[in-house]
């Protein structure tokens, strides 16, 4: 059942990568916005309630903190101030004084520090906390989405949701709030602290600001734009790498190596173009915000000369006030970065909210009846059945079947003709648009999804294995089986001889995606986990698709022994492999428009006939 629309994942990915800038960037790049940025940050805050008094802790330790190390410009400006008569009066200085506001400066960053880091690590933990229970959720929403859910959207989607869009959310907790706390903290302090020293020079200073977010302004519009082209082309320059990595061996067979280059080269050539742009841009606006500030120093120099000359404040201050100034500049500068953030982190974390709400899958029957494994016979009746995936498309329509327990059924047709379809129906993937589907007399739709599933072993044409060692690969299919077992599954799948060939035999390691042996061997893997099994029915879907033809017909001879006293669907294209069915449904259309045995319908007109010798090219 292979599975087309998750291809072309990894340039979903790269598209969503993040681009780095200079000095500024963040001002420059523009955030991604959400459609309901109200509603979503309620949600959020939802989650945040069970935590609210760690997060008040932490938010009241985020602004003592602060507060106390705003102070600490003013208290120097005062030993300055210390220093400055001193020397005034011959170099006698007053060291007892100039000690003790040493020991206060002292005290004031300690203390600030200890507020600081108790805050980080509450933040830390209702950042982590928040995101669990989140996490959790959605892990337990995947569980009960339908497959259709799935079907429709790409692999690399649901994983950026899940791992991007929640690592967002908590870096945002943990780091981003308590800094816009401290932000706005220090802003309005140093905003208070500056008039408390001069009304004059602080009417001076805030001069700049307006030229300072002017040319910010101007500077980031400009920008902007590069920073976004940048995005686009770096997407299209890492799917284009990608696209030629996967199809390396096929680019040079057709001799298209030049024409690969070329493109790259036009593609980086964009990027570098765009790159550099926004690249300079973004770094030309923290020279010119120190260029204007500069200036502001100068003017503030001159004026708070001029003030301490007529003693209307002392030299500290103008020492204090050049600090606060310096400082001024930051958290506007944080808060605008913090606030484009913030707004990334609602546009993520309404993407989580998204599947959230999306629609489950119908609950099983609170009356299900639960047909025993091992009591199961295997007969399986379609009852006019009707599906579709949308619901002006009939694919399914009225269909009747009977399968008796023990029956091999093969199941061809087509591409589209419903085939897959039909597997997916049984296994509850998909609920019906009309009638229903019976194993031995009893409703699928009244089963459990749980033991109706545990009644099928299934080998499709997509092999799936994960990184462990082959004698777990096998063993999947059972908690806890016997190695015996193990290795008796994979004789009969004849996977025995090629396992023992590797230097580790069964405990030879698979990569994550199991390349280290071949196609062919990955599916004689998956057809031994399901000989394990040892299902009352079985599902092969294009099963010895990848095999070669040797392989092929010793599988054959294997499921054929596997298959006696047990019901078998076999979707196939490969006709040759199924002609010894004991029944053959032909689809088309979603209708079975033929059935009967190999010879049956080969013996008169049919379609099946005409797939048959298609395949042999008569």
């Amino acid at each position: 059942m292979s599975d087309e629309k998750n291809q072309g994942t990894s340039t979903g990915r790269h598209k969503r990568g993040h681009v780095g800038g200079g000095p500024g960037s963040a001002l420059s790049i523009p955030a991604e916005k959400a459609k309901d940025f109200k509603g979503t940050l309620k949600r959020i805050v939802l989650y945040l309630a069970p935590q609210k008094w760690k997060f008040i802790a932490a938010g009241f330790l985020a602004i003592i903190s602060t507060v106390f190390s705003i102070f600490g410009p003013k208290i120097l400006g005062m030993a300055t101030t210390k220093l400055a008569e001193g020397i005034m009066a011959g170099y006698v200085f007053d060291f007892g004084y100039i000690g003790r506001v040493i020991i206060i400066m002292i005290f004031l960053y300690l203390f600030s520090f200890l507020c600081g880091y108790i805050m980080s690590y509450i933040m830390a933990g209702v950042s982590q906390r928040t995101v669990f229970t989140m996490r959790n959720e959605v892990k337990e929403k995947l569980d009960h989405l339908p497959l259709k859910y799935f079907d429709g959207r790409t692999h690399g989607d649901l994983l950026s949701r899940v791992t991007n869009d929640m690592d967002i959310i908590a870096n945002t907790l943990q780091q981003s709030l308590s800094q816009l706390i401290t932000s706005v903290v220090t802003l309005v302090g140093i905003l208070i602290m500056m008039l408390s020293i001069s009304t004059i020079m602080t009417l001076i200073a805030l001069v700049t600001l307006p030229l300072s977010a002017l040319l910010t302004v101007r500077i980031a519009r400009k920008s902007q734009f590069y920073f976004s082209k940048q995005q686009k082309t770096l997407g299209q320059v890492n799917g284009h790498v990608e696209e030629m990595l996967t199809g390396h061996k096929i680019v040079k067979a057709f001799g298209h190596e030049k024409k690969s280059i070329s493109k790259f080269n036009e593609l980086n050539e964009e990027l570098f173009d765009a790159g550099w742009k926004a690249q300079f841009l973004s770094g030309v606006i923290m020279p010119a915000l120190s260029l204007i500030s500069n200036i502001g120093y100068v003017l503030v120099c001159i004026a708070g000369g001029l003030l301490v000359v007529r003693r209307a404040i002392e030299l500290g201050d103008i020492q204090a006030f050049i600090q606060y100034m310096r400082q001024f500049t930051h958290p506007i500068i944080q808060t605008a970065n913090i606030a484009n953030i913030i707004q990334s982190t609602i546009a993520g974390a309404e993407r989580i909210f998204e599947i959230l709400d999306e629609d489950e899958q119908l609950p099983d029957d609170k009356d299900a009846k639960i047909l025993a494994r091992k009591n199961a016979k295997g007969e399986v009746s379609f009852e006019n059945v009707s599906f579709r995936y949308k619901e002006d498309v009939p694919l399914i329509d009225n269909m009747n079947i009977h399968v008796k327990p023990g029956q091999m059924v093969a199941i061809v047709g087509p591409t589209g003709a419903g085939k897959t379809t039909l597997v997916n129906l049984m296994l509850r993937f998909y609920e019906l648009s009309g009638g229903r589907i019976t194993i031995d007399g009893i409703d699928i739709a009244k089963m459990p999804r749980e033991t109706l599933r545990g009644l099928f072993g299934m080998v499709l044409q997509d092999t799936w294995l994960y990184k462990g060692t082959i004698m777990e690969n096998i063993g999947y299919s059972l908690d806890n089986p016997e190695p015996e077992k193990i290795i008796k599954a994979a004789r009969a799948a004849h996977a025995d001889h090629f396992i023992r060939s590797l230097p580790e035999g069964y405990n030879t390691i698979l990569n994550e995606e199991a390349s280290n042996i071949s196609q062919g061997q990955r599916q004689l893997l998956t057809i031994a986990r399901a000989i394990l099994a040892d299902p009352p029915i079985m599902i092969l879907d294009e099963a010895t698709s990848n095999v070669d033809t040797r392989t092929e017909l010793l599988i054959q001879k294997g499921m054929g022994e596997l298959m006696k006293g047990r019901t078998s669907f076999v979707a196939a294209h490969r006709l040759s492999t199924i002609k010894n069915a004991d029944l053959i449904l032909v689809m088309k259309d979603g209708r079975v428009i033929e059935q009967g045995a190999h010879d049956e319908l080969i013996s008169k007109k049919s379609f099946y006939k005409e797939l048959y010798y298609s395949q042999f090219g008569i």
